[in-house]
């Protein structure tokens, strides 16, 4: 009995000698095996390749205490465009399908849309939607989005987005989001990053569904708007929402926002076209590793193959040229192939 016992007092002490050895690891080793744990399990919607490779050692580097791309957690900051990087954008922007819709809508209120233009061409179906102009759509765009409290507006676009379906999918256009963005998302998020959208869209149509479908909460996006008026109504006050545009955030616009909502330069960026191109560059400008991504539209089986890939020529809608590409080549910023990088590309899938 004395003897196991004494067994027991050994094996004992072996195993908290073991717990203590253990214990006085370095952190760091321990912090690098629960990243290489983390990286193995992460952007799991993405085939393994370059691209994916790109993503894992920049946020590893940017992490590394000890390295020297390490960026300190305030410093890490990623934005997002939204339609053609998050969801799907084409046959045209969710947002302009809102207010075509919201057009119908109201148009018994409003007679004299039956002989003005471009409100007679949409209403009775004759119009090409891709030929409208940009005069057209800030009619449009005017009369959909104003008139009204930005509270009211808000539960317009809910309304609208429990029932509107995609003319080709025939689904939410919330389910219509590219699940390894989502996951690219997450693996920035819980590696300390703070997410942003940066929009062309409309700011507050995008708050509407931000913190729900990509959990990105509405003070984290940015993106065009309109004049909004201070009023005060039986005493309550609100915003009410003005037919002016009073920023435009796209293109050159997208930097001036990032600086004036933010208040510092990206560590990474992430577009589909033209209109991101400001937004790369300035991301581009800043010192250290910055990661600087492009998602390519090239795969018309599971969505829409479009700019330099073909297809949808002459459309408008989130225009991808040949001159992106080429300074996308020329700065060594990455370009996503939708085909080849990514195993699906909806949850749905």
């Amino acid at each position: 009995m004395k003897s196991t016992l004494s067994s027991l007092a050994v094996s004992r002490r072996a195993l908290l000698s073991t717990t203590a050895a253990l214990a006085c690891l370095p952190a760091l080793l321990l912090s690098k095996a629960v990243q290489a744990q983390a990286a193995a399990g992460a952007l799991p919607s993405w085939n393994d390749g370059p691209t994916k490779q790109v993503i894992l050692d920049f946020v590893r580097a940017a992490i590394d205490t000890k390295g020297p791309n390490h960026v300190p957690a305030e410093d890490r900051i990623a934005t997002f465009d939204q339609d053609g990087t998050l969801w799907v954008e084409h046959p045209l922007y969710p947002q302009a399908m809102f207010a075509l819709d919201r057009l119908r809508v109201l148009a018994a209120q409003h007679p004299p849309w039956e002989t003005q233009e471009p409100f007679t061409s949409v209403l009775s179906g004759d119009a090409e939607l891709g030929s409208l102009s940009e005069k057209d759509w800030t009619e449009i765009i005017g009369v959909t989005h104003a008139g009204m409290s930005d509270d009211a507006f808000l539960e317009i676009v809910k309304q609208w987005l429990e029932t509107a379906r995609h003319p080709r999918f025939d689904r939410p256009y919330t389910e219509l989001v590219y699940q390894p963005m989502l996951e690219l998302i997450d693996h920035l998020r819980a590696n300390g990053f703070r997410i942003y959208i940066a929009t062309g869209g409309g700011q507050e149509f995008v708050r509407a569904y931000a913190q729900r479908v990509y959990g990105i909460p509405p003070e984290q996006v940015i993106g065009s708007s309109i004049v909004t008026k201070y009023e005060a109504e039986g005493g309550v006050p609100v915003l009410m929402r003005m037919p002016k545009v009073f920023f435009v955030d796209d293109g050159d616009g997208k930097a001036i926002g990032i600086n004036l909502f933010i208040g510092k330069r990206p560590l990474a960026a992430f577009g589909n076209s033209d209109g991101d191109r400001e937004m790369l560059e300035w991301t581009d400008a800043g010192g250290g590793a910055r990661l600087k991504m492009l998602v390519y539209h090239d795969d018309n089986d599971r969505e829409y193959a479009y700019g330099p890939a073909g297809g949808l020529e002459g459309t408008k809608v989130g225009n991808f040229s040949e001159t992106l590409m080429s300074e996308a080549k020329a700065r060594g910023w990455t370009v996503i192939s939708m085909k080849n990088d990514w195993k699906r590309m909806f949850a749905f899938d």
